[in-house]
């Protein structure tokens, strides 16, 4: 490939970076209006979505796992728990630790939020495109599949 391809191959390349960047960023907002979420700043769903991926865990791991101050997951914990979505417990090997756990209310709301979401793309799916458009698209996502796999 000569110099003058590569650039042009170098600019379609970064062309396509942007746009797939910006239309995900669209689609994750328009994915967010869809559940329950929205009313918590993303800190604090990052929080939800851990413990609920990994379970019970203690301020200070939350803190190491989503690189932030101790005191900021404090706060975000405080906010959390106050909204009812999560609590605490003593830790049995450490007193001085509290284990957070998700509340039976905010694991409900997280998995009616996804139903809201799942269900709302796939109704637009659905709607707006083709037999033949949603093939492309299964291809696309196998696609952008590989392009986060390590």
């Amino acid at each position: 490939m000569n110099n003058a391809a590569a650039r042009t191959g170098s600019a379609r390349t970064s062309a396509l970076a942007e746009d797939l960047r910006l239309l995900i960023g669209t689609l994750k907002r328009r994915l967010r209006e869809q559940g329950q979420r929205e009313d918590l700043p993303p800190s604090q769903v990052a929080v939800l979505l851990r413990l609920e991926k990994n379970g019970p865990a203690t301020v200070s791991s939350l803190a190491r796992s989503e690189g932030m101050r101790p005191q900021s997951m404090s706060s975000a914990i405080a906010a959390l728990e106050a909204a009812g979505l999560v609590r605490g417990a003593p830790d049995p090997d450490d007193g001085r630790q509290t284990i957070m756990s998700l509340t039976d209310s905010c694991r409900e709301r997280l998995r009616t939020g996804r139903a809201a979401r799942q269900d709302w793309l796939s109704r637009t799916i659905a709607a707006r495109l083709s037999a033949r458009e949603q093939d492309e698209l299964a291809a696309a996502v196998g696609l952008l599949k590989r392009l986060v796999t390590d």
